[in-house]
């Protein structure tokens, strides 16, 4: 979601007068203005929300196109803005989207949700899970999609919950996908690639093996000694180490780990490990909370018809 500057706002759904002038404009004038061919209500949002967050000239504001929202009195409009280089995170970018009034007066933030669809099908739809590892039955009801990153603190940390979910829910599919933060984590590629190609060449069982011992030595893992280290690791679970090279160097493996890095960013995650539920975001890294979601969708989908 936009916005993020923490001088300016918390992450709360806002209705706001566009401006003074927005509301003296004579009814025609308003209603040009509010035509999603007209560039003159963009114009105006974008005027708005600079002096509504403070964003000088630094900041790059894009917005547009206007079109329709869901609901007939409401015009939409996406926004995404740049940092500049004199705050943090120079050059990261922000996006999100506003929501106005037909006759520019009023502004709205946050989500429209339609309350006759199912919330999570979309994303649901967007996940390719039949090529990946996974532990579980393939034709459970309900899986658990994990974008984790061999490098990751946080993924490391996580692990040894996600095994004891696992074992308390065998009726659940858990799916794993690849989103190696090579910016943050030099050696994180060359794990996926490595994971990738044992999954292929042995099996996914195999996987799950050199998942946990590259987890379980992580922290003995550096840039420096990463490709022997996985390399053992590979051969250790029953990969040939030329064979391994051969496929971590092919164009296949590159593939497979950038089109899970695709499907991530496409759902939204920004950070590991990121979980869908069913097709539900959670980012929780607890237990508790993990078991709760899964017992809640477990129950919903059993009194399905």
């Amino acid at each position: 979601m936009i916005f993020k500057r923490p001088a300016f706002l918390a992450f709360v759904i806002l209705t706001l007068a566009l401006s003074a002038a927005a509301q003296t404009e004579t009814a025609a004038q308003t209603s040009s203005a509010a035509s999603p061919e007209n560039p003159a209500l963009a114009a105006k949002v974008e005027a708005y929300l600079r002096f509504l967050f403070g964003w000088g000239p630094g900041y790059t504001v894009k917005l547009g196109p206007v079109t329709q929202s869901p609901i007939p009195e409401l015009l939409q409009i996406p926004v995404s803005v740049t940092v500049p280089a004199s705050v943090t995170q120079p050059g990261h970018v922000e996006t999100g989207t506003v929501y106005v009034t037909k006759d520019g007066r009023f502004m709205l933030r946050g989500e429209i949700r339609d309350m006759s669809k199912d919330p999570f099908a979309e994303n649901r739809a967007k996940m390719k899970l039949g090529d990946s590892p996974s532990v579980g039955p393939a034709d459970a009801k309900l899986a658990v999609v994990e974008f984790s990153d061999f490098e990751c603190p946080h993924c490391q940390e996580m692990y040894p919950i996600v095994k004891a979910v696992e074992a308390e829910f065998p009726q659940v599919r858990f799916v794993y996908k690849n989103f190696p933060l090579e910016q943050l984590h030099p050696w994180a590629m060359t794990a996926a690639l490595a994971g990738r190609c044992v999954y292929k060449s042995v099996s996914s069982d195999a996987f799950i093996k050199f998942q946990d011992t590259v987890f379980a030595n992580q922290d003995a893992i550096t840039a420096d000694n990463a490709w022997d280290q996985i390399t053992a690791t590979a051969v250790s679970v029953g990969a040939s180490a030329d064979a391994l090279h051969s496929c971590m160097t092919a164009p296949d493996a590159k593939a497979a780990v950038e089109a899970d890095i695709t499907e991530g960013k496409s759902l939204g995650v920004e950070s590991t490990p990121t979980f869908f539920i069913n097709g539900r975001l959670f980012l929780a890294a607890d237990r508790q909370s993990l078991e709760d979601i899964i017992r809640f969708d477990l129950s919903r989908l059993d009194t399905k018809p």
